[in-house]
């Protein structure tokens, strides 16, 4: 048997008015009036409020017609995937007494499904004439295994021909549409705004920077990354992105509804949307209009700051287990890893609230190429904080470890043990020149550096780091002995 959206070719003979024609009215089969339907035509004005968490405000602005009384106005072309509790109509001087979302929306098998119970018509062509006859059938069902159909006397399953319905059931809609029933005191043409709440819209940032030679400089540029799934088109749209999480209650009901080049410009930090303060948020508008159109991956310039100022380091992270363990060989060849340290400063070129995003890091290599060194992901990130962007491991310069004495110096039970251990850390630098490697360990409990071959500093509670130079083609060793208390 094949399926009915690939076997079907439906015909509706029911004469009707266009959809998508201006101010197009037609009678209600329950009786309460007429039915307005207002189409994009009739829109004046658009603006999308697009937050990080899959969530979209959208004002539309439309001049409606509508006469006196009660009257079901059909708003088509909104979302998709609206969330019709959200929906609020201002202006017009219009009482609103009731609202639905029509999501039923006109396929074969919803048309099909609609006239479960009654006739439809059959055309089937002979098949050596060439001729065309007409039979009456009466549906009898019209599900996902297939359709069954009472022909004259007999029963048939599937269609062989050509299905024609009288007409289209008015609650089945060629596009999602929110019907409201609103009563006005007057006739005539007035202008109504509806806002509304819908998923399907979301936003990011993406960021591309260019180091320079020395990697103590970049040039960073900001881009804006939309998606459109929300089932509708956003034609010439004033565009405002909210960064900052804003707290959305869960509804489980709305689950059923639903490279760039790197910049060489020298100069300031440019802002591309002016951004500005919105209760404890950061509000980016932009200046101009722009197009959204359904399932759409659009990029919109957020800044640009060049001649960035930045610090390349050399990290390499202990783990703070063997700290409480005797555990020999550390490690013949540990992982340094390449951190790009940024100052959000105007100091330092920037000085620039930015948005949660990934940040891709790109450096031209002997031939002047760009060549791609890594990317990290950044939070929200106020002005006057600190970007630290993790890139990757570093081929020339390695790290071996190992703990040369474990002792239990105290203790019976947790939370009362006191350990001594001692370490050896050999850093290899194969590169021609010299190389500063950060040492940072993690210590457990109450902990103390008993002895050490080079200073060390407390980072945090936690947290002992050393500064290590380790000479071209040479290595640089570092012991030390720490007493911990668990």
């Amino acid at each position: 048997m094949r399926t009915l959206l690939y076997s079907l070719a439906v015909v509706c003979c029911a004469a009707a008015p266009a959809w998508g024609a201006e101010n197009v009215i037609q009678k209600q089969e329950g009786g309460l009036g007429q039915e307005i339907v207002s189409t994009a035509a009739e829109r004046e004005a658009l603006s999308l409020t697009i937050y990080n968490n899959n969530l979209a405000l959208i004002k539309d602005k439309r001049r409606l017609h509508l006469p006196v009384g009660i009257s079901t106005l059909a708003l088509r072309e909104v979302s998709a995937k609206i969330r019709p509790e959200s929906a609020l109509l201002t202006g017009g001087e219009l009482d609103l007494l009731e609202q639905n979302f029509e999501y039923d929306l006109l396929t074969p098998f919803s048309l099909l499904s609609k006239y479960v119970g009654r006739e439809v018509t059959i055309l089937r062509q002979h098949p050596t004439t060439g001729e065309e006859r007409a039979e009456q059938a009466l549906v009898l069902s019209a599900g996902n295994n297939g359709v069954v159909l009472k022909v004259g006397d007999h029963i048939e399953t599937g269609v062989h021909g050509r299905l024609v319905f009288p007409d289209v059931p008015a609650n089945l809609r060629d596009r999602p549409t929110l019907t409201l029933l609103v009563e006005s005191a007057l006739t005539g043409e007035r202008e109504a705004e509806l806002s509304y709440l819908s998923s399907g819209l979301s936003w990011q940032a993406d960021y591309v920077a260019e180091l320079n030679p020395n990697d103590d400089r970049l040039n960073l540029g900001g881009w804006v990354t939309l998606t459109n799934e929300s089932g509708a088109n956003y034609p010439q749209a004033r565009l405002q992105l909210v960064a900052g999480d804003v707290h959305v209650v869960q509804d489980a009901r709305q689950e059923n509804l639903e490279m760039m080049a790197a910049p060489t410009m020298a100069g300031a930090a440019r802002k591309a949307m002016v951004e500005e303060p919105m209760f404890e948020y950061h509000l980016y508008t932009l200046e101009r209009p722009t197009t959204i159109a359904d399932n759409q991956q659009k990029q919109v310039s957020l800044l640009q700051a060049d001649d960035v100022a930045c610090r390349k380091e050399f990290i390499l992270r202990g783990q703070d287990y063997y700290y409480r363990n005797q555990a020999g060989d550390l490690g013949t060849k540990l992982d340094v890893g390449i951190e790009v340290e940024i100052q959000n400063e105007k100091e330092a070129g920037l000085g620039l609230p930015l948005p949660a995003g990934v940040v891709r890091v790109y450096k031209k290599d002997s031939s002047g190429l760009l060549q791609f060194v890594g990317e990290d992901r950044i939070e929200h990130t106020p002005d006057r904080e600190i970007l630290r962007l993790r890139l990757g491991t570093a081929f020339d310069v390695t790290a071996e470890k190992k703990q040369t004495s474990f002792k239990k110096i105290a203790g019976t039970g947790p939370f009362n043990y006191s350990f001594e251990s001692s370490y050896e850390l050999k850093v290899k630098n194969a590169k021609d020149e010299t190389v500063e490697v950060k040492v940072l360990e993690p210590l457990p409990g109450d902990w103390k550096i008993m002895s050490e071959s080079a200073p060390h500093s407390q980072e945090t509670a936690r947290t002992a780091s050393w500064l290590l130079k380790v000479p071209g083609k040479g290595t640089a060793t570092l012991s030390y002995t720490a007493l911990v208390r668990l």
